[in-house]
């Protein structure tokens, strides 16, 4: 794969397809998962089978992407609910200096193009996440949300 860095301790399930310029290190991607171009994944995240990753997406660490989940192009996750650069004395912070905040995205689901998911949340099973949307709490299972920040719009049958 050219212009891939994909490290040793990537956990790669079978039939994994992988597009140039993409970023994996400390993952599990599951069997027939599609990850497209200028795409990371960082350690610590877990992306189930059967899923599509478009491109330039960001998974960050904490990350949890159950199976069947759509993901698409230009999506962000968030792993921190306060984020600082630096640490109270001015040092430049460690991963000691804070905690990751698990994301869920659960089977089935879909998250729409320029999305951004903040922290903490859990997007249900079948539940969509329109484009541009911007997830700052749960989405209910089989439910389409929307907008910044996201809101219900209907459920789905």
């Amino acid at each position: 794969m050219e212009y891939c860095r994909i490290a040793p301790d990537v956990k790669l399930g079978q039939n994994v397809k992988i597009f140039a310029f993409v970023n994996l290190y400390g993952c599990t991607i599951g069997d027939n998962t599609k990850i497209g171009t200028f795409v990371e994944i960082q350690k610590g995240a877990v992306i189930g089978k059967n899923c599509k990753i478009s491109s330039h997406t960001f998974i960050c660490e904490g990350v949890t992407i159950e199976d069947g989940v759509f993901i698409g192009h230009g999506v962000t996750f968030i792993n921190d609910l306060y984020p600082r650069a630096t640490t109270p004395d001015g040092q430049l912070q460690t991963e000691q200096d804070w905690k990751v905040v698990p994301t869920l995205v659960k089977k089935g689901a879909s998250v729409g193009s320029g999305a951004t998911i903040l922290a903490g949340v859990t997007i249900g099973e079948g539940a969509i996440v329109g484009a541009g949307s911007v997830v700052t709490k749960d989405v209910p299972p089989r439910t389409v949300v929307a907008g910044n920040p996201a809101r219900v719009l209907r459920t789905l049958d």
